[in-house]
This record gives structure tokens, sequence and C-alpha cells, in this order.
């Protein structure tokens, strides 16, 4: 049978070693989000060179750069973004 080396503290110096000062810590402020707007815009990661964006139809909420998009918004994106976006179940074809 293994035994463990270390030696516990008794209960009395444990106690003597926490604070009892209150801590109080505030939580990071969240970033503003801001709900998405009815534009045309690419969103997400520019398009190569030569790419037309292609617009896709979100099947789950998505946060992009600060912005809210809900399920079943149409957002245009990079060939290669909705190609990412498809994998990972986040937009479905159009």
């Amino acid at each position: 049978m293994a035994t463990n080396p270390t030696t516990k503290k008794p209960a009395a110096a444990a106690a003597a070693e926490e604070s009892t000062e209150p801590v109080t810590e505030t939580a990071p402020a969240r970033p503003a989000r801001n709900p998405a707007e009815t534009s045309e815009a690419v969103v997400g990661p520019a398009p190569v060179a030569g790419a037309d964006p292609v617009r896709v139809k979100l099947s789950h909420h998505l946060t992009i750069d600060g912005t809210d998009y809900r399920p079943g918004a149409h957002i245009l994106v990079s060939p290669d973004y909705a190609r990412r976006l498809r994998r990972q179940g986040y937009a479905t074809q159009v």
C-alpha cells in the first residue's frame, strides 16, 4: 500500500494562514454588442481578390466582430468563411 509522504497542517494553522479580509473583485466589463443591421456589407474575413462574396443563412446565433446575428439572418461572407461556417454548423446553403 502506498503512503503519502506529505504532512497535513493542523486545522488551526491552516485557518491562521487564510486571510480574514473580505475580497471584493469586480468582473471585467463585457464589450458592447451591436444588433445586426440589414446591410449588404461583407462580414468576417475579407474575401480573396477576385472572389465574389457568398450569401449564407445562419442556423445559429453568431457574433462576428462584436455584431450579433440571429438565426435565420442572411449575411454576405467570403467563400472560404462560408465553407468554415457550414462545416461548423453555423450556416446553411442558400
